[in-house]
């Protein structure tokens, strides 16, 4: 066995550690590790190649946040008939809100065209228009702030090297996926500018899935960012079975996007049965048969607050195998956390159909799931077997002015 290096993937731990192998000179070695170290301009070297410095962590976990903000500011949007205010989609000049009495008098008309104000809010005058305008406003806002949150420190990571090669496309690929998710949000939005004043309940999901897959894509390159040596380590029967989880909880998000865009939260407020029934009454009205799985509101609603069981049930018997199969405190806390945290959500779920959807319960619903689906990502990451990774501590491995 020659001489090699080990290098801890623990970005915290200073220095190297060098494991003696005879058969190459030390010198050698110490050779190809000054050739590696000058060749990463900011930040450190793993087996991986270059991985960016701390100030690129910093600004994924803030996108990552700001995403969670932006599904609690859209459950608020949705859930206060906000949604359909904005009646125009102006990407670059849409950033700027009425400022004067006739620029909202102009977006008030061409609201009082749309079908929810003729419809359903034909009593509305101006300053209640003003109340409903504010929060869709804020919402597309905080879209806008989020796309150039990622784009403007993306190229700058770049331009002075701190992005390139798979950390560059990696993070690019958040800003498509941004761009994806704010146009599915207008297409959303124009299904309830014509006829009915609902949105695609279809579009709706189809919007926060998209949400959700922006901020588990950052969080992902963030946890290979702290602990490189996990990339690309092979998945085990743990992360496997996280990754199983992982589907299940996706579907429930699916069908809670499906409850708030068919209004079929408002139909049962008594837990758990529905009204002193297990089964809906006429969850199997529509033809054919499948239709009813995604189009009758009755089967929607059966269907979530069932299948939360069957979530809840497949995590406990998760955290219950993979406790004893796990060895680091790390994996046993975050096993733990999930199954606290998913109790608190079946909790949350029964809350809101009990409170009749009331605001508040519903949105911190939403917003916890989104952080169940983070977890469940952190647990199927850290749950492999990291791999043998050489770094080395932040800013030294600058290369020469």
């Amino acid at each position: 066995m020659p001489w090699g290096i080990r290098l801890r993937g623990d970005p915290e731990v200073k220095g190297l550690e060098l494991i003696s192998r005879p058969g190459i000179a030390t010198e050698r070695c110490e050779s190809r590790l000054v050739k590696r170290l000058r060749s990463a301009p900011s930040g450190h070297v793993s087996s991986t190649g270059f991985t960016p410095p701390r100030s690129v962590l910093y600004w994924l976990l803030s996108l990552y946040a700001l995403v969670g903000l932006m599904v609690a500011v859209g459950g608020i949007t949705r859930l206060t008939g906000s949604g359909l205010s904005m009646v125009e989609w102006q990407p670059l000049i849409g950033a700027i809100p009425p400022l004067n009495a006739e620029s909202w008098q102009r977006v008030f008309d061409l609201y009082r065209e749309s079908p929810q104000y003729q419809q359903v809010n034909h009593w509305m005058g101006l300053e209640d228009f003003k109340r409903i305008f504010l929060w869709e406003y804020l919402h597309r806002l905080l879209g806008r702030s989020i796309g150039l949150v990622c784009f403007v420190p993306w190229v700058y990571f770049l331009a002075r090297g701190q992005l390139r090669g798979r950390w560059a496309w990696t993070t690019f690929g958040a800003f498509v996926l941004g761009g994806m998710q704010g146009v599915m949000g207008w297409l959303m939005v124009k299904s309830g500018l014509v006829d009915v004043p609902a949105v695609s309940h279809l579009r709706l999901a189809a919007h926060l899935s998209l949400a959700f897959l922006v901020g588990m894509w950052l969080l992902w390159i963030a946890l290979d960012l702290t602990r490189p040596e996990f990339i690309g380590a092979a998945r085990n029967e743990r992360s496997r079975a996280a990754w199983a989880l992982l589907f299940l909880l996706s579907i429930q998000v699916v069908y809670g996007a499906f409850m708030a865009g068919t209004r079929a939260g408002y139909m049962y407020s008594t837990f758990p049965t529905m009204h002193g029934a297990w089964v809906a009454p006429g969850w199997l009205e529509l033809s054919p048969a499948w239709l009813n799985l995604f189009e009758n509101p009755a089967a929607i609603h059966m269907i979530h607050r069932h299948f939360a069981w069957v979530v809840v049930l497949a995590v406990g018997a998760f955290v219950a195998w993979a406790l004893p199969r796990s060895s680091t405190l790390e994996v046993r806390r975050l096993l733990w956390l999930l199954l606290s945290l998913v109790i608190a959500q079946l909790g949350l779920g029964a809350l809101t159909v009990m409170s009749g959807v009331q605001i508040g319960i519903a949105v911190s619903h939403q917003v916890l799931a989104y952080f169940l689906v983070s977890l469940l990502l952190v647990l199927a990451h850290r749950a492999r077997d990291p791999r043998s990774t050489l770094s080395v501590p932040h800013g030294s491995a600058r290369s020469p002015p």
